[in-house]
């Protein structure tokens, strides 16, 4: 579902971000393919000195769909960003990609906060990451980060992941299944 990033999924990757639905939504903003190319190997090196976690989200046939990244790791907390291209939307692949790198990042990593900026006019993202149990809107539960985000203009609304949160919501959808 998830793997560590391969500068050779580019291509394919490339192309599917930068479709109309996609490319508004993605952090970095490559205006070429070559541009995106030395993004993911600056993710790369980021990731070797500590400071952010990247991931390429696969479908059930191993092709790459997407990314799914935490970044601005500090003090055991960080930022996700998550795109997945138009023809996988809405398959469930936001959501096992999320729980897969929600586990690793909580069990293998040992961060406690992941926090999510969200466009308010984002309506599909806010809707998927709205069905995860483990997701709490942040907006007033940190005001102090809400307000960082959101230095310039009000655009973004927090969500916060606490380890904690998903390691219980976990643990109860796993003996919900075995039920």
């Amino acid at each position: 579902m998830i793997k560590k990033r391969d500068l050779h999924e580019c291509h394919s990757l490339y192309h599917l971000l930068v479709d109309p639905a996609v490319f508004p939504y993605i952090r970095y903003k490559p205006q070429s393919y070559e541009e995106y190319l030395f993004a993911t190997k600056q993710l790369i090196v980021e990731e070797e000195q500590g400071t952010c976690l990247s991931r390429t989200i696969l479908n059930e046939t191993g092709q790459p769909i997407g990314s799914i990244d935490l970044y601005d790791i500090v003090n055991h907390t960080g930022f996700l960003a998550t795109w997945i291209g138009i023809p996988y939307f809405g398959k469930g692949y936001n959501r096992l990609a999320k729980e897969a790198f929600f586990s690793e990042l909580f069990l293998e990593h040992e961060i406690e906060t992941v926090f999510l900026k969200i466009r308010k006019q984002n309506i599909r993202s806010k809707k998927a990451v709205e069905k995860l149990s483990y997701v709490t809107l942040a907006n007033d539960l940190n005001p102090y980060m809400h307000a960082r985000i959101n230095y310039a203009e009000q655009i973004y609304d927090l969500y916060q992941v606490e380890r904690s949160a998903f390691l219980v919501n976990s643990h109860a959808i796993k003996q919900e299944i075995a039920t």
